[in-house]
């Protein structure tokens, strides 16, 4: 889990989250790669652990989705 602690990876995965909540992990994905085309851009390096790490924020936002969904239809 180190790698989470470089650059700015835990900020991509918090970010992440309420995007994967509100919309689909395939929107995380357009912003995880939108994120790193800025920074190949800007600093000429394309850094795919930053992608990852942006992503797995996005399956936790996903799967809160999921869950608030099904407890809206089994009115729980």
């Amino acid at each position: 889990m180190n790698w989470l602690k470089e650059s700015n990876r835990i900020k991509h995965l918090i970010y992440a989250i309420p995007i994967g909540l509100i919309f689909t992990i395939l929107a995380v994905l357009g912003c995880a790669f939108g994120m790193e085309f800025k920074d190949w851009q800007y600093k000429g390096k394309f850094d795919w652990l930053d992608i990852a790490a942006t992503m797995i924020g996005g399956a936790i936002g996903q799967i809160l989705q999921i869950i608030l969904i099904l407890l809206y239809y089994y009115n729980i």
